[in-house]
C-alpha cells in the first residue's frame, strides 16, 4: 500500500500503488521493495522506536537518481522520506507506505586544503568527513558523535565541539546543490538564490533534497585537549556551576555536563557502577598548555572518579561519546533552551536526574555563547542564538515494553525545567512534538519567512517528513 499526499499536509494510504518499474527505467541505483531480501535492513533507522514500512526505498547513486525519485513521487502523490545519516530521533528518514529517497550511499568528499573548503555528499557522517579534513589539519563544526550524518545536522543548524569557536555547522555552509519538489536542480549560496540559502541554514529539509554541501574549514588540531571526567552525584552542584562559569571561558572551550548512571566501564571503580554520576565532556581547541590552565578549576572539585582529559587527536575526541549515541535502542527526547542556570534550576536538574529510569538514559547541559551568539540573528534561519544554555533529556532503553515509564520520566523532567526555559528549542533535538514546537524553534518572524519559502519551493508539502514548515498555498 502506498501513502500519498492527497492534499497539503494530509497523509492517506491508498490502493493501486504506482508501478515501480516506471522508476527503475530512469534510476541507476538500487530499488528495494518489501519482497526484497535486504528490505528489513534497509528500512531500519537509528531510533528503534521507529518501525515503519515504506513501499519503495530508492538508494540513489547520484543527483540524477534523486531527481528521478522526486519526480516519480510527485507524479504519484507519494509520501516522501529523505534519508541521510538516519540519526534523527523523530525517525523522519523512513515512512509507512511511501518512498524513501535514500542518500546514504552518496559518500563523496572533496577537500580543497588551499581554499579551506570541502564539498561533501549527503550520505557522509561526521567521522568520515573529519578523517578526510584532518589529513590537512582542518575541520568544521560537526556533531557530538561521529556517527551523525552531516546532512540533517547541518540543515538544522548544527551545534558541536567546535561551535563556540567557529559557529554552527550552518554558519560554515557556503553553498548547497538542491533538488526541489518539482525535480529541478539549483544551487543556493550568498549570491545565488540567497533567500533559499538563508532558509536551508536552519530550516531543515523543507525546501528540497540537498545533494551536496560546500563547507568552510578551519585549522584544528590535529591534537586537542579533551576527554571525560567522572564525578559522583554529590559533586553535581559544583560541576554544574562550573559549566555555568564556562560560558565566560574562551571560545576554544566547549563543555557538556552529562547526568546519568555510571556505566560498567573498567576505568570506573566497580562500587560506583550503576550509581548516579555527573560527567564533564570537554574539548579545548587551542594551545594545549593554555587549555590546561583554563581547566585548572576542575582540580578544585577534588579527585574525580575518572579523569580522561588528555591531549588526543581531534578525530578521537569527536568519537569519544559515540557509545551513548549508538543505533538500535529506543529513544525519546525532549529539549529546550535555558535562559540561565540559577541555583534553583541546578537543584531541579539534579533532583529530576536522580529519578532516571534507564541505565543508558542521560541528560545533557551545555553552554552556547561564543561564535554562535556573536553571529547575527538575521543571517540564517537558525534561531535563539542568544540563549546561553541547551538542555537535552535523552531517554534510551532496549525493551519496548518499558517505553511508557521512560517517556513519562522524560516528560516530567522537561516540565520541571520549564520555568527556566526561553520558550525556544533547538530544531535538531525535536521529536514529533507538533506545530507549536516547530514554531518555537524559529520564532514567529523567522517561521513566517520560512513559510514564504515553502510556498515558493514546495507548495504541495511534498517534503513534510521533517520539522515541517507548512505551506499556506497549494492543493487544499
Amino acid at each position: 500500500m502506498i501513502a500519498r499526499v492527497a492534499a497539503v499536509q494530509s497523509l492517506e494510504p491508498v490502493e493501486n500503488p504506482p508501478d515501480v518499474e516506471e522508476l527503475k527505467q530512469s534510476f541507476r541505483g538500487q530499488i528495494v521493495c518489501p519482497d526484497d531480501d535486504d528490505y528489513e535492513e534497509a528500512r531500519k533507522v537509528w531510533n528503534a522506536s521507529i518501525d515503519r514500512r515504506p513501499s519503495i526505498i530508492a538508494r540513489c547513486s547520484g543527483t540524477a537518481d534523486v531527481m528521478s525519485a522526486v519526480k516519480f513521487a510527485g507524479r504519484n502523490e507519494m509520501l516522501v522520506a529523505v534519508r541521510g545519516g538516519a540519526h534523527n530521533v523523530a525517525g523522519n528518514a523512513v515512512c509507512d507506505g511511501g518512498i524513501v529517497i535514500d542518500l546514504s550511499r552518496l559518500k563523496g568528499i572533496w577537500v580543497d586544503p588551499a581554499a579551506r573548503t570541502a564539498r561533501v555528499q549527503p550520505g557522509v557522517t561526521w567521522g568520515e568527513l573529519d578523517r578526510e579534513t584532518q589529513a590537512f589539519g582542518l575541520a568544521t563544526p560537526g556533531g557530538l558523535v561521529s556517527t551523525t550524518g552531516i546532512a540533517g545536522f547541518t540543515l538544522g543548524g548544527g551545534i558541536g565541539w567546535l561551535s563556540r569557536k567557529f559557529g554552527t555547522a550552518s554558519d560554515n555552509l557556503l553553498s548547497v546543490d538542491l533538488v526541489t519538489a518539482a525535480g529541478d536542480h539549483l544551487r543556493a549560496s550568498a549570491t545565488e538564490n540567497p533567500e533559499l540559502f538563508w532558509g536551508v541554514r536552519g530550516g531543515g529539509g523543507n525546501f528540497g533534497v540537498v545533494t551536496s554541501f560546500e563547507l568552510r574549514l578551519h585549522p584544528v588540531g590535529p591534537t586537542v585537549l579533551g576527554g571525560l571526567m567522572f564525578y559522583s552525584a554529590d559533586r553535581a552542584p559544583q560541576v554544574l556551576r562550573l559549566v555555568r562559569d564556562f560560558l565566560l571561558a574562551p571560545d576554544e572551550l566547549f563543555s557538556v555536563a552529562v547526568l546519568r548512571l555510571a556505566p560498567p566501564a573498567p576505568f570506573l571503580p566497580a562500587g560506583v557502577h550503576g550509581t548516579s554520576v555527573i560527567v564533564l565532556a570537554l574539548c579545548w581547541a587551542g594551545p594545549i598548555e593554555e587549555g590546561r590552565e583554563i581547566l585548572r578549576p576542575l582540580r578544585d572539585l577534588g579527585e574525580p572518579l575518572a579523569d580522561q582529559v588528555t591531549p588526543r587527536p581531534y578525530t578521537q575526541l569527536q568519537s569519544m561519546i559515540d557509545a551513548g549515541g549508538s543505533a538500535g535502542f529506543h529513544n525519546y527526547w525532549k529539549a529546550q533552551y535555558l535562559r540561565d542556570l540559577p541555583e534553583n534550576a541546578i537543584d531541579t536538574i539534579i533532583s529530576s536526574a536522580a529519578t532516571i529510569t534507564s541505565p543508558i538514559s542521560d541528560l545533557k547541559v551545555f553552554p552556547m555563547g561564543g561564535a554562535v551568539a556573536r553571529a547575527s540573528e538575521e543571517d540564517s534561519a537558525f534561531g535563539h542564538r542568544s540563549a546561553p544554555f541547551v538542555i537535552n533529556i535523552n531517554s534510551r532503553w532496549d525493551m519496548s515494553a518499558e517505553s511508557d515509564r521512560h517517556i513519562q520520566w522524560t516528560r516530567e523532567f522537561w516540565s520541571a525545567v520549564q520555568p527556566f526555559s526561553t520558550g525556544g528549542v533547538y530544531v535538531n533535538f525535536l521529536g514529533d512534538e507538533g506545530q507549536d514546537r516547530v514554531r518555537a524553534a524559529y520564532g514567529e518572524a523567522k517561521y513566517n519567512r520560512l513559510v514564504a519559502l515553502k510556498n515558493k519551493y514546495d507548495p504541495a508539502n511534498l517534503f513534510q517528513l521533517n520539522q515541517n514548515i507548512k505551506p499556506t498555498v497549494g492543493r487544499v
